[in-house]
């Protein structure tokens, strides 16, 4: 009776210890850079995401240390370098060869599981998909309703158990049960397709939000030409932005309408830029600078940071925020601790994107970006299916095949070689269209950046070369699906690396 009479003391102070924790809840969107109000976007209106800056911390240096979406939800979900737990490849381990983690390391969701959190990955709401459309509104193919179709993206490159996940929404946990919840949105992704699929899109725009963007007044990097085609993609673009925004906000009212806005930390993120020619999959500022905002118990409001911060950082934080603590295996870093000692660098990779072979490193510091290629005898655009079915790619290398780009269009997007080393100043260069790698009165800051990249590369263990047996085993499930274009790259990607390329 004494040992049972323990028990359940010890039960009930687990149980009031786990209620008095703070929910966390991440919002994760596809494919966008931070085209919001409150980081300086003035063609679209964004009050929602705005609200979040203003009630909680902004973070205007905020960088994905991997720009495409496997890569970066692996390393966000164990808050470890993508690259040290061999998960760098898009959509890697599919094959017959598996992936699996450092016995040490166990997924946040895992780790909130332990802890008697209600884990869940959905829309946040619970009738809305991750579209922000109703469920069982199909898109070119039969949409799931069941509680399993509910779930939202993982796209983890390696073996793991879903029954980390508890559920869909928080709605099914019991009394006074925190919850972990990840808000997994389609972002970007809402603008993409076929042209009655875009079509149907600017249908939506025009009955949810009452008028689309037009394409006159976007705003376009240098690189790319005010084509129409460009132009209108990039409206669509900011759209996706407004439904993103529209989801966000139907999310925090559910959250204030059932009283637990006050009682969770709320977290807003993308995993990576947005899909364009140098944005998604390349780790310039479009591709790897990402929104991040987070409002909660005890965050400061109003607050801006400009120190650089990774998305790796998010799994630290949540975990410190419900008590948890940090793993010491974990690479991520508490960075609202008030011992937290700032980054001075922020570290970001680009390897293999589907059939396309690729190694690109890349480090930030306060001043600088430096960027190594080791593929530089490879174009920029190497051929990758993925990418040329996109309506913008080909728009672009029809103007560069008709001699209609601008040189500046030509240099950055259609080299046949690219720089080995490749170094620019923010301040003065916003969209890295000025290569000081070679500029003697810049050697000094060259050779520094060059030997911080070498010591973070022995730091986190940077791997080896994906092996061919590893290539072919992931490319078998790429070739079963019959697309000719993907074979002949795959035979371009083994020639070009036979020929030492």
């Amino acid at each position: 009776m004494r040992n049972m009479r323990h028990l359940l003391v010890l039960f009930f102070a687990v149980t009031a210890a786990a209620a008095d924790r703070p929910n966390v809840l991440w919002f994760i969107v596809d494919d966008m850079s931070a085209n919001f109000g409150c980081y300086g976007e003035k063609t679209v209106a964004t009050p929602n995401v705005d609200r979040l800056a203003r009630e909680g911390t902004r973070f205007s240096r905020a960088y994905v240390t991997a720009p495409v979406c496997s890569p970066c939800r692996s390393a966000l979900v164990t808050g470890m370098y993508q690259t040290t737990i061999g998960a760098h490849h898009h959509r890697s381990g599919r094959g017959e060869l598996k992936i699996r983690l450092p016995a040490e390391v166990v997924p946040t969701p895992k780790l909130f599981q332990n802890a008697g959190y209600y884990t869940c990955i959905g829309s946040g709401l619970p009738d809305l998909d991750f579209r922000g459309l109703p469920f069982g509104q199909p898109k070119g193919k039969k949409a799931k309703t069941s509680a399993a179709g509910r779930l939202g993206k993982t796209d983890y490159n390696f073996e793991w158990d879903p029954a980390i996940y508890d559920s869909h929404d928080w709605a099914g946990r019991k009394a006074d049960q925190p919850f972990f919840m990840q808000v997994q949105l389609h972002g970007g992704k809402l603008r993409e397709g076929t042209d009655a699929a875009r079509a149907q899109f600017r249908e939506r725009v025009k009955r949810e939000l009452g008028a689309g963007t037009e394409p006159a007044k976007v705003s376009l990097p240098p690189y790319y030409p005010r084509d129409p085609v460009l132009l209108q993609d990039w409206a669509d673009y900011l759209d996706a932005v407004r439904l993103t925004d529209l989801h966000v906000g139907r999310v925090l009212a559910r959250l204030e309408k059932e009283g637990l806005l006050g009682s969770t930390l709320v977290i807003f993120m993308t995993d990576h830029g947005i899909s364009h020619a140098r944005g998604k999959q390349f780790l310039y500022e479009e591709g790897a600078h990402v929104p991040l905002v987070i409002r909660g118990p005890g965050v400061a409001a109003g607050q801006v940071r400009s120190d650089v911060v990774e998305h790796i950082d998010l799994a630290a934080v949540s975990l410190a925020a419900a008590g948890l603590g940090v793993p010491n295996w974990m690479q991520g870093k508490d960075v609202l601790a008030p011992t937290y000692v700032k980054r001075e660098e922020a570290f970001s990779a680009r390897d293999r994107c589907d059939e396309t072979t690729e190694k690109i490193r890349s480090l930030r510091t306060d001043k600088f970006i430096y960027v190594r290629n080791y593929h530089p005898e490879r174009p920029h655009l190497q051929p990758c299916a993925y990418k040329d079915g996109k309506q913008i790619v080909q728009r672009l290398r029809e103007l560069h095949a008709s001699g209609s780009l601008s040189e500046l269009s030509e240099k950055l997007l259609f080299s046949p070689t690219r720089p080995r080393e490749e170094l620019y100043e923010l301040a003065s260069d916003p969209w890295q269209t000025r290569n000081l790698a070679g500029d003697p009165a810049h050697a000094a800051v060259l050779e520094e950046h060059r030997r911080r990249l070498d010591a973070k590369l022995a730091a986190t263990k940077d791997p080896a070369p994906e092996s061919e047996a590893m290539y072919d085993s992931d490319m078998k499930v790429y070739v079963a699906k019959g697309n000719p274009e993907v074979e002949r790259n795959i035979a371009q990607m083994k020639k070009w690396a036979a020929e030492g390329k």
